[in-house]
């Protein structure tokens, strides 16, 4: 929209330059001297304070901007040449034109730039950032779609999946598990039970993280924040695909947001065919603080690639990754820009609290929820301040932007890009706070679409195992001891346990079952009651590492009336040992389907905000 014209007084010569020009052009001071105000408190620019409170509309701005320079202005059809490159093209808002309209190069500039093109004239064209970046995409869609889907494996292979099929990896996996199987035909029996005390020692080893976890203190939320002028530009991704149903309450979800809107860049990213959320995002009418990236076609069609394409765009020091269906504290990004204020630099990314909103849908919603809040409130506190690696949620990740540009942003083969960015970033010596703020999920309701995405996740635990495991000396070096062990419990050892769950727990429940019955274990020994003692062992802190964290991530909450769901847990784990074996068979079969869970289908809504019919 554009200002009511007038005529310009005094006044406008106190403008800052990047508006000051539009006095002159009959706009209105008045609004021109509040958008001064705004831009004075907030510490940002004044064009972009301007068009943020959608106190003027881009295209608007630009005509208006392009008169002042005496340059001309483009629009619509932008042909660009063959100089023009991607991202730097972008980052710079500069372009070379294909057909020369009075100018060799065209130019879209933001903040700063445009106080500097005023006060030394141009000889370029002049066009919308939006226009410029419609341009760029029209002019390379398949080096974008490359440049999104492989630009970690060009820059690190050792740490990216890569494309194609992990079946040679896996086949090698295979036969030494095969070739371990036919030798303990042929090896001593107690040499054979060893080695089963030693598994199950193992897998003690594991749940010995989720007990331990219960031990540490919630964090405090931080007490020091931050003034509108001292906070950074931040930058909020939302991949979003096939979600036209979720994009008013998304877009109302974003707008709640306690920021400056002149210091927002809000980017949605949906694929180029996905037409129905463009139609849905064009009736949404967006505030100016909006932007919708459309990436080119290419594969592999994964959530990380869509992130990898806004990521060299992002505006902000500071970037967060939010879904669709996502309800955000308001306050959240103010807390995070104060704690990554008084973090140490090694601090790279903040993980937020996901809580599931509407639990009241039945016993699966209920265990998921249950699930998450041992994850969320209680184990991932716990190895953030023991600054261990962590898989990260997907979601409610904020990151210093620098920082996961120097990591490559994400690897768009990997379908679970969250968990191996997580270990990628502790390999590089960065380190994951928690932030004790919340964001309300929806969770599937049902077991097909619940299955469906618990598949997702195994088989990218495995994906990620697959990739670190490479050179597991190197890794390990990386990562430390206590490192190591906590990133193999927490992601094949995930997997692993998952699959032998039912075998192991089974087995442990059979051999508790007979102690109890009988008593004291056969005579025999030490050794030979070993295997039994550390079965027992395992079936008690097993059950204990599911019930205790869930149990104290419902306290945390105060969710009283979920307590009585957590001794459900043991027979809910079943279910996952579905997903794991369904995710192994997937990792074979489909290595890069991305199974997409469907949202905007929760019946009860705990908060009152989830709830979209």
């Amino acid at each position: 929209m554009s200002l009511p014209v007038s005529r310009p007084v005094g006044a406008a010569a106190a403008l800052p330059p990047e508006i000051a020009f539009l006095a002159a052009e009959g706009f209105d001071p008045a609004r021109l001297a509040e958008a001064a105000a705004l831009a004075r408190a907030c510490g940002a620019d004044a064009a972009t304070a301007l068009m943020s409170a959608d106190l003027i509309g881009e295209e608007a701005y630009y005509r208006a901007l392009a008169r002042a320079l005496g340059a001309p202005f483009l629009a619509g059809d932008l042909r660009l040449g063959e100089g023009t490159r991607y991202p730097e093209s972008l980052v710079a808002g500069l372009a070379p034109l294909a057909r020369p309209a009075g100018a060799a190069f065209v130019c879209a500039p933001r903040g700063p730039a445009i106080a500097a093109l005023l006060r030394e004239g141009t000889a370029l064209a002049v066009t919308t950032p939006r226009a410029l970046r419609e341009a760029v995409f029209a002019a390379n869609p398949e080096g974008i779609a490359a440049y999104a889907a492989d630009t970690l494996q060009r820059h690190r292979p050792d740490w990216a999946l890569g494309a194609g099929t992990q079946r040679p990896r896996l086949a090698i996996v295979g036969l030494l598990a095969g070739a371990g199987c036919l030798v303990a035909w042929a090896i001593p029996a107690s040499v054979l039970i060893g080695a089963w005390t030693l598994v199950q020692l193992g897998f003690l080893a594991m749940v010995t993280f989720r007990i331990a976890a219960v031990s540490v203190e919630s964090e405090p939320a931080p007490s020091v924040a931050l003034s509108d002028a001292e906070l950074p530009v931040y930058t909020v991704l939302v991949a979003l695909h096939r979600e036209a149903r979720m994009v008013p309450h998304l877009v109302a979800a974003l707008a709640r947001l306690d920021y400056p809107a002149a210091k927002l860049d809000i980017k949605l990213v949906i694929e180029a065919d996905d037409f129905e959320t463009a139609a849905a995002l064009t009736v949404a009418a967006l505030p100016a603080r909006f932007e919708v990236l459309r990436v080119p076609a290419g594969l592999p069609r994964t959530k990380p690639r869509a992130l990898n394409v806004a990521l060299p765009l992002a505006r902000g020091s500071c970037l967060v990754v939010y879904d669709a269906e996502d309800v955000p504290d308001p306050g959240q990004l103010r807390a995070a820009a104060a704690r990554f204020a008084g973090a140490a630099p090694e601090v790279a990314c903040l993980q937020g609290r996901l809580v599931i909103d509407n639990q009241e849908d039945g016993r699966l919603t209920r265990c998921f929820a249950l699930e998450y809040a041992a994850l969320f409130d209680v184990l991932i506190p716990a190895l953030a301040s023991w600054q261990l690696p962590i898989p990260l949620g997907g979601t409610t990740t904020h990151f210093r932007t620098a920082v996961l540009r120097r990591v490559h942003g994400w690897d768009a083969w990997n379908v679970t890009e969250d968990a191996d960015l997580g270990i990628r970033l502790a390999r590089a010596g960065f380190h994951v706070a928690d932030l004790p703020s919340d964001t309300l999920e929806e969770a599937p309701r049902t077991l097909r679409p619940w299955l469906r995405q618990r598949t997702r996740w195994m088989k990218g635990f495995l994906q990620t195992t697959l990739t670190h495991a490479r050179a597991p000396r190197e890794t390990a070096r990386q990562l430390g001891v206590l490192g190591t062990l906590c990133a193999v419990a927490l992601v094949p050892g995930t997997v692993i346990s998952a699959l032998a769950y039912p075998v192991l727990m089974g087995r442990a429940a059979w051999d508790f079952a007979l102690f109890v019955a009988r008593g004291l274990p056969a005579p025999g020994g030490f050794w030979a009651s070993l295997p039994t003692g550390s079965a027992i062992t395992l079936f008690v802190a097993g059950i204990l590492a599911m019930l205790l964290p869930a149990a104290l991530g419902c306290l945390r909450r105060g969710w009283i009336d979920s307590l009585a769901f957590v001794p459900l847990l043991p027979l809910y784990a079943l279910l996952v040992s579905l997903a794991a074996w369904s995710g192994l068979i997937e990792l074979i079969r489909a290595p890069s389907r991305w199974n997409k869970t469907e949202h905007g289908l929760a019946r009860t809504s705990r908060s009152g905000t989830l709830r979209i019919g």
